[in-house]
């Protein structure tokens, strides 16, 4: 599909910037270098040109790039300028190519759209791209880059011709049973791929929350009464104030969060009110937060001031919990070894002691849970539950005494069907607005 206009966007950083990219795709990409650059130049082969306006106006003097359709990331006629990173220079060169018949400014993620629309790339590549372009971590980096690789498409796209196959023997079995080179127990053969299939499926699926932490990062969430630390050890962790520290109680009322960066994984840290019965209406609140918080956590830090010890109550049993005492700098040194028996871990932020092994322990325990970021994983939802969906059909189909050989059949062009959706290959069009839209203009 070649569209009938050009689209033209910044494709670069935030500015002012040292060099800026203009990158413009679709039929009037000739034209624009054309009249912009003086003359054609040659395919992807970087060429330095002074950019003049169509009134002979010096724009200014940079690098431009022709890249010939259809080997280009849009498939389309694509070209890029590569100027001077002023806000100025950027605004005229935009405006200038913009206003042009049949050029217009590009639209989040409108370039990338067209790559899918012609070919280029899948849709769970187009995801992919997504993520490496939003990625924080090394693990994120990495994660996306084998994804854009198509390894995760390759996946889908093995199981899908697998079925594919697989319907074709049973059906040939239904209608040619009586053929000599059809055997009669092909179905055996299908049937048992099928079984395993369904294993690789659900193991698959399986992976989604190690791909969730890899993505959206290893929730922790500090718990404890008022005064036991957290929002000093928050302080310390995120290695700046962002939480106040008083000796009043209550101070911190609502939910507090930073994201820090632990063995290339993105860990978000919260820090929340303390627990306690006694309290005011707001701080209540806070309290009543801090508990739901805590529901949806990868891991608690549950402090405790070892010098004045409280108890906090019951707390959800969902997530694994650290139990860390505080303020050990309180302590004689020759009783420190005794309070430390009761607790998991024991720290002091004032002089650092624990900090460092407690941040060891947060990285251990999420690179535990996220497994290795180069493993093939289901990156986003709707994947988990198009992978249910062909399962389900998968399941139906492999239970001989509901069904005949044709519905049975039937079931494995449907699982075929969810698996072909992921990558794209079938019935996307709604989806393709809450796709694209996930990105930055100019990409």
């Amino acid at each position: 599909m070649i569209s009938g206009d050009s689209i033209v966007a910044l494709s670069s950083g935030r500015l002012p910037a040292g060099v800026a990219v203009i990158r413009i795709s679709g039929p009037q990409t000739r034209f624009a270098i054309e009249t912009i650059a003086g003359a054609m130049v040659k395919d992807r082969v970087a060429v330095l040109r002074r950019f003049k306006a169509p009134d002979g106006t010096l724009l200014d003097t940079g690098l431009v790039v022709f890249f010939p359709g259809p080997a280009s990331f849009t498939g389309e006629d694509v070209a890029e300028f590569h100027v001077h990173g002023g806000r100025a220079v950027v605004a005229r060169m935009l405006e200038t190519i913009g206003g042009f018949d049949g050029v217009r400014h590009a639209e989040p993620g409108e370039f990338t759209r067209r790559a899918f629309l012609n070919g280029k790339i899948d849709l769970v590549e187009t995801e992919a791209l997504a993520d490496l372009v939003n990625a924080e971590t090394e693990a994120q980096r990495r994660f996306a880059v084998l994804n854009a690789q198509g390894v995760q498409s390759e996946l889908y796209l093995g199981w899908r011709r697998r079925l594919i196959h697989a319907r074709a023997m049973i059906e040939a079995e239904i209608d040619f049973a009586d053929e000599d080179d059809v055997p009669g127990s092909v179905s055996d053969t299908v049937w048992s791929d099928v079984r395993t299939m369904i294993d690789e499926i659900d193991r698959h699926i399986a992976g989604f929350r190690a791909a969730e932490i890899i993505r959206d990062g290893f929730e922790v969430v500090i718990l404890g009464a008022p005064n036991a630390g957290k929002s000093s050890l928050f302080n310390a962790l995120a290695r700046r104030d962002a939480a106040i520290v008083t000796d009043e109680p209550g101070t911190t009322r609502d939910l507090l969060e930073v994201t820090l960066d632990l063995q290339g994984l993105r860990v978000r840290l919260i820090d929340t009110a303390g627990l306690r019965d006694a309290a005011g209406k707001v701080e209540a609140i806070g309290i009543e937060k801090a508990r739901a918080k805590a529901h949806g956590a990868d891991l608690l830090l549950l402090l405790q001031d070892v010098a004045d010890p409280r108890d906090v109550g019951s707390l959800p049993a969902v997530a694994p919990t650290l139990r860390v005492g505080t303020k050990l700098d309180l302590i004689e040194s020759g009783a420190a070894s005794e309070v430390a028996g009761g607790y998991d871990l024991v720290i002091s932020v004032k002089d650092g002691t624990g900090v460092e092994a407690l941040l060891a322990e947060i990285g251990r325990r999420a690179a535990e849970i996220a497994g290795r970021s180069g493993d093939i994983l289901p990156s986003r939802l709707r994947h988990v539950e198009l992978l249910g969906e062909a399962n389900r059909h998968l399941r139906l189909a492999m239970d001989d005494r509901a069904v005949g050989q044709e519905l049975r059949a039937e079931e494995l062009r449907l699982a075929a069907d969810r698996l072909g959706r992921i990558v794209g290959a079938i019935d996307v069009e709604d989806m393709l607005d809450v796709i694209f839209s996930q990105f930055c203009i100019g990409k």
